[in-house]
């Protein structure tokens, strides 16, 4: 969409853009009542506080998207990876379950989770390593994995989000997420690490610094 346009009306408004461009996309969401929900499919966790102090807390539906996916050109987008997994908080059931279901016939796996924090952490204690590596190392995660050194630094910053994750209430548990690596793709990349090699900016205070509440 051009900056002059605005969004209309719509059920449900998915939010799709980077953290780094979440403020220039809801100026063009000129009425916060014109949805009946609003889900962000953020990387990071800090955006879900921010959307539920513009459009009202019971209306933002938290969720999660994972896969690798890339605009190569202005309307068309391609979807490298073998899979496609989209969770959202059951808040958003009643909405959003013909759209879940539709999107499980044509290749995603979809689950509504009821613990929001669970949700949320489940995908940054893996992003967050994953993107932050791979950007560090210049590299695929494959390219991580086989080197010692960067395998450790990998698995210490797993551990680390995972013990902050813990402290926020969310289930999460670090031999399950470390088991995950090796199934990713080789050649896989993260967004990060992408917008690094284009001079773009990434979405560190999203994805490496996510605010937590202190003691």
């Amino acid at each position: 969409m051009e900056k002059s346009e605005q969004v209309p009306a719509a059920d449900v408004l998915w939010i799709s853009v980077k953290a780094t461009q979440l403020d220039d996309a809801l100026r063009l969401v000129t009425d916060p009542a014109s949805a009946q929900a609003v889900v962000p499919l953020l990387n990071g966790i800090d955006h879900v506080a921010h959307l539920r102090e513009r459009f009202g807390h019971d209306r933002v539906v938290p969720a999660t998207i994972a896969g690798e996916m890339e605009r190569v050109a202005h309307g068309h987008y391609m979807h490298p990876s073998p899979f496609a997994m989209l969770n959202v908080a059951s808040s958003g059931r009643a909405l959003l379950t013909e759209t879940l279901d539709k999107l499980q016939a044509v290749g995603f796996s979809c689950r509504f989770i009821d613990d929001e924090a669970t949700l949320m952490w489940t995908k940054l204690v893996f992003l967050g390593p994953f993107a932050l590596a791979t950007s560090a190392a210049g590299v695929p995660i494959g390219g991580v994995l086989a080197d010692p050194q960067w395998h450790q630094k990998l698995e210490n910053c797993v551990r680390e989000s995972c013990a902050v994750a813990l402290a926020e209430s969310a289930q999460v548990h670090v031999d399950k997420v470390l088991a995950a690596f090796p199934n990713v793709p080789k050649d896989m990349r993260s967004s990060m690490q992408k917008d690094v090699d284009r001079g773009n900016p990434p979405e560190l205070d999203a994805i490496g610094v996510p605010h937590v509440v202190a003691d």
